[in-house]
């Protein structure tokens, strides 16, 4: 049961990467909030924790809302993605083993120092270029980034070592995604790239959760 919904989830993210840069349709929304909500499912039946499918089924429903046209279901996937980042938060610094002597040691402090540069960035390039949602994309930028400092805390032993990885291709493929939307022009080939490097970042990423904690 578990390979076959697995299979499933693999399926239709694959799938979707084909349909990433075309317009909103239903078999796109399908393909890309069912690559998600399946491997929320495979952590419920296999007893992970809590927390792990509940970031899974939040972030499956801002894929939902995201796959959607209109700036109400960008926001409505903004703040599922936001909540499922602060579930991973609250995963990461509740998993046996989370250190947060971590943050200020090497490696961690390196990854936490990199993140402040990079928030400081985003906050410098989107704030001007995001207009009316310029105060949820100021609110989604900290939370996004404390996930990957969260991930930092954890041990790096067997399956967990995926987590941060993952954490970090998350954060990734959120900072392709801000300059796809708000930085590159209409019609630059750059904009026309942009949703097949976001898409295997962001599933892997997920992909990875799953695996650090099931």
């Amino acid at each position: 049961m578990e390979t076959l919904l697995l299979s499933a989830a693999a399926g239709c993210a694959l799938a979707y990467l084909f349909f990433t840069a075309r317009p909103a349709g239903l078999l796109r929304s399908v393909l890309k909030t069912a690559s998600v909500a399946l491997l929320a499912l495979l952590a419920l039946i296999a007893g992970a924790p809590v927390l792990l499918a509940l970031g899974l089924l939040l972030c499956a429903l801002g894929d939902y809302c995201l796959s959607r046209e209109g700036e109400g279901a960008f926001m409505a996937g903004v703040g599922a993605f936001a909540a499922g980042h602060l579930a991973y938060v609250a995963l990461f610094l509740s998993t046996p083993g989370s250190d947060m002597a971590q943050l200020v040691q090497m490696p961690g402090l390196a990854i936490v120092i990199a993140l402040v540069l990079l928030g400081g960035i985003m906050v410098r390039v989107l704030a001007p270029r995001a207009g009316a949602l310029k105060s949820a994309v100021l609110a989604y930028i900290p939370i996004i980034l404390s996930m990957g400092a969260a991930a930092a805390t954890l041990p790096g032993q067997g399956a967990l070592v995926w987590a941060l990885p993952a954490a970090l291709a998350f954060v990734a493929s959120d900072v392709v995604l801000a300059f796809e939307t708000f930085v590159l022009p209409e019609g630059h080939r750059l904009r026309r790239i942009a949703p097949y490097a976001v898409w295997p970042l962001y599933w892997g990423a997920q992909l990875g959760f799953w695996y650090a904690f099931s």
